[in-house]
């Protein structure tokens, strides 16, 4: 992921984090189902997602209260 991209997703708040963070793992179980059927293209995407996907957990871990998993 492109720094610009980490600082974009840096300066989101934390209800826009978990949106971001919805779509993503909508967007990722999409694929993931396309893939099982028949394989996908750019199966690397896969990969890309699943570490955006840390990326804003880790994010909204950061923002969040102390105890706050979810």
């Amino acid at each position: 992921m492109k720094t610009k991209e980490k600082d974009s997703l840096r300066t989101l708040s934390l209800p826009e984090l978990r949106a971001e963070l919805r779509t993503t793992r909508e967007k990722r179980m999409r694929l993931l189902f396309k893939h099982r059927m028949t394989p996908v293209p750019n199966p690397l995407e896969l990969r890309e997602l699943r570490r955006r996907i840390a990326r804003l957990e880790t994010f909204i871990r950061q923002k969040g209260p102390a105890g706050e998993r979810r």
